[in-house]
């Protein structure tokens, strides 16, 4: 049974440990999580990660209706993608992370795995990234786009946008988006030094043995 209590105490905590730490700024990003009835609890629309209250999160039914709490995030539709086309995905995390947003903007990206096999906990958490085109903030589109994904991706970057990370909990998710900007931010710190990837047998015995689930 999930404690709609201590989600939403959890909720709060990891946002203000990525707002603190200048992961996300200002009224950008947005989380949610699924509770037991199949609805949703999710940061609301305009709110800094800083400034978050447990008792104004907002709160949509299983059929996405706003019952309870402040009004939503306008992202509504890539977090209900990811719930209908992932079965078991208990969490949602979106953000516009300075590094991870940096890297969807390069235009020498492979939009099918986009994510560089700098380390193995890329591959073991994360799996492949995939590159989205831009889509304007909230348009329903950004959730088709993931919906024809078919749930084969647990991440995924969205062109001059940012990253969505998803998990079968919200420690799951939290951890997976920390991978994936650090491994950007990797990236950022050794492209020009000639810096030693991971082989393609490598991530093969990774995906094998430990892959993203």
């Amino acid at each position: 049974m999930i404690d709609e209590t201590e989600l939403r105490r959890k909720i709060v905590d990891f946002a203000g440990s990525f707002h603190r730490r200048g992961v996300t700024h200002g009224s950008s990003g947005n989380i949610s999580a699924r509770l037991d009835d199949g609805g949703l609890v999710m940061t609301p629309t305009g709110s800094s990660f800083g400034t978050l209250d447990a008792g104004r999160l907002s709160r949509l039914d299983a059929d996405g209706n706003h019952i309870g709490g402040d009004r939503p995030t306008k992202e509504i539709p890539l977090h209900r993608a990811f719930y209908a086309s992932r079965p078991g995905t208990g969490a949602v995390v979106h953000l516009h992370s300075p590094f991870a947003t940096a890297f969807s903007m390069l235009s020498d990206v492979d939009p099918g795995d986009a994510l560089p096999p700098l380390t193995p906990y890329s591959i073991m958490l994360l799996g492949k990234v995939r590159l989205l085109p831009y889509f304007r903030p909230g348009s329903p589109a950004i959730g088709e786009a993931i919906a024809a994904l078919a749930g084969s991706a647990k991440a995924v970057l969205l062109a001059n946008h940012g990253p969505i990370v998803v998990g079968r909990t919200l420690e799951d998710a939290v951890n997976a988006m920390e991978e994936l900007e650090a491994t950007a931010r990797l990236f950022f710190l050794t492209r020009d030094c000639g810096a030693r990837r991971l082989t393609l047998a490598q991530v093969e015995e990774l995906a094998a043995n430990h892959g993203a689930a």
